[in-house]
């Protein structure tokens, strides 16, 4: 874990990196619309595309149809597939909003809200039991919108975690969020999950990470190697 305490990492962090709740589709569609189900939606539109087409995926999702489990359950799969098909993978998407429709239809009478009044352990349970729900998009909904505390673990806080040192290289997703809950205060689990997306885009890239740029580069093992550029 690093030398530094949770509250200056993330004063270095905000140093250099700002949180525009236009780049969050889940952060955006949860502001502008205050719906679970329609962050539920957005955030299967974010699997393995960006955040912008999954932000203009939705735009169109949301003028063709309402945002609602009985519309979709009800629709064809070709509709939902002609809707979302800037997100990419638009069929396998198409198929998860369809059977995840369905599921709270028939589990929930169509309105899961009740989910989010359970205790954190129970809530991700009942999250992950849904079809297509995995452990990143049940950790998103808990934390955005039930305000729970939690940390969702996408591709850039992965890349990040792992370089930074928070946990090795071949840490699952479970170690990684346990590592990250354990060093950021539960209250600061939401700007951290952010920063650290924000980082992973502007510097800590995939591919020619901008390593001598990065606010937190004196504290990064990956940074201080010389592998990165």
């Amino acid at each position: 874990m690093l030398s530094i305490s949770s509250d200056d990492f993330l004063l270095l962090l905000k140093g250099s990196l700002s949180i525009n709740v236009n780049d969050f589709a889940a952060l955006k569609v949860y502001r502008d619309y205050g719906d679970l189900f329609s962050v539920l939606v957005t955030t299967i539109l974010t699997q393995n595309t960006s955040d912008k087409n999954a932000i203009k995926a939705f735009d169109v999702l949301s003028r063709k149809f309402k945002i609602k489990p009985e519309v979709f359950a009800s629709i064809s799969l070709d509709e939902i597939i002609e809707a979302i098909k800037s997100s990419g993978m638009y069929y396998r998407k198409s198929r998860t909003i369809k059977l995840i429709s369905e599921a709270i239809l028939r589990k929930f009478n169509g309105d899961f809200n009740s989910i989010f009044r359970l205790p954190l352990k129970d809530a991700r349970e009942a999250l992950l039991a849904l079809p297509g729900i995995g452990r990143k998009t049940a950790d998103v909904l808990l934390l955005m919108c039930g305000k729970m505390p939690t940390f969702p673990v996408d591709r850039h806080v992965e890349r990040v975690s792992k370089r930074i040192g928070f946990v090795s290289m071949n840490a699952t997703y479970e170690e990684i969020r346990s590592a990250l809950m354990n060093f950021f205060r539960p209250e600061n689990y939401l700007e951290a999950h952010l920063l650290l997306i924000a980082l992973g885009r502007k510097y800590c890239k995939a591919k020619k990470p901008l390593c001598f740029e990065c606010p937190i580069k004196n504290l990064c093992n990956y940074g201080l190697s010389g592998v990165g550029g």
